[in-house]
């Protein structure tokens, strides 16, 4: 369902321009972004800065779509956000800095190694959905790369998602030994 309520926005921006043009697509978007963010604050749900910088984006550059009549802006809009994204996380590392274990770290626990590597994958990821978007919005119709970002995007995202929780398994703590190390001893 979390996987679900993050594309929610891209699955409404894909419906509407099937409909509708990218324009109107591009205001659902930006409508479904305030929206779930909306619902995140209205259930007392932390904001991660990534949605909120994921608004930003939406806000700036879905509002310059809709102004200024011009598909660029939005197609523009996924090189510019992936790239921060990788530059950030790469940049953290860098420093010395873990940004994943931050996010995640209270959800699974992993060695320090580990949770490197994964904000490295992470990074470099972000910087190749960037490079990949950047060339298909300059190479595509809008209507090819409208697929190609919901669908191909989207996949690409899932299998890589699938990929890290298969190398993560190995190193995530076993909870059968858990269970068994906490369970009540019998006299």
């Amino acid at each position: 369902m979390k996987l679900l309520f993050d594309f929610f926005p891209v699955i409404l921006f894909f419906l509407a321009y099937k409909f509708a043009d990218i324009y109107v697509a591009t205001g659902v978007a930006i409508a479904a972004t305030i929206a779930q963010i909306g619902w995140c604050l209205l259930r007392r749900e932390k904001v991660k800065p990534v949605q909120w910088i994921a608004l930003g984006f939406i806000l700036i550059f879905g509002g310059a779509t809709i102004l200024l009549h011009d598909e660029f802006y939005i197609k523009i809009k996924w090189t510019l956000f992936y790239a921060l994204m990788g530059i950030m996380i790469l940049g953290a590392v860098a420093m010395r800095k873990n940004p994943l274990k931050s996010v995640l770290g209270q959800e699974m626990e992993l060695p320090d190694h580990v949770w490197r590597k994964l904000s490295m994958a992470w990074g470099c990821f972000f910087l190749l959905m960037a490079a990949l978007n950047q060339y298909f919005a300059s190479t595509l119709s809008l209507d090819a790369w409208v697929k190609v970002k919901v669908f191909g995007g989207s996949a690409l995202s899932f299998v890589f998602v699938i990929a890290q929780a298969f190398w993560m398994a190995k190193y995530l703590p076993d909870e059968a030994t858990n269970n068994a190390a906490n369970a009540p001893k019998e006299s």
